[in-house]
């Protein structure tokens, strides 16, 4: 988590950044929570993708808490930080941020860690192949 008193920064690499559409709303005009889970998702599995050489699958998805709600138009960035790699596994945190539509500023929206596993041709679990 950051400071409180420093300036807001994501962290990890930017992996995916869409724009909040009306279709992707509640009854209250805010994006569904849902949604926004699926572009995590997406994220992390582009991210799990690059880390695993190949295929991969979520098997599982920590505990998110929304801080404030995305408003429709939002810019919504998912930003990727590889947290551990298993034999075939892969830990990743992915944080979502928006820009304040007053002022532009960023505010995080959540974060969650997501685990996905390399999977080969036929749906089998396989190992990761480690660079370097």
């Amino acid at each position: 988590m950051n400071d409180i008193d420093s300036t807001p920064i994501p962290h990890g690499d930017l992996a995916l950044q869409t724009v909040a559409m009306p279709k992707d709303t509640n009854p209250s005009g805010d994006i569904f929570g849902g949604w926004l889970m699926s572009q995590m998702d997406i994220a992390g599995m582009v991210t799990a993708c690059e880390v695993a050489g190949g295929r991969v699958s979520t098997v599982a998805i920590e505990a998110m808490a929304f801080l404030t709600p995305v408003h429709v138009g939002a810019v919504v960035s998912c930003y990727c930080d590889v947290l551990e790699i298993g034999r075939s596994s892969i830990r990743i945190i992915v944080e979502v941020w928006i820009n304040s539509k007053h002022d532009g500023e960023p505010i995080k929206v959540t974060e969650g860690e997501f685990v996905f596993v390399a999977i080969d041709d036929n749906g089998r679990t396989r190992s990761i192949q480690r660079q370097g």
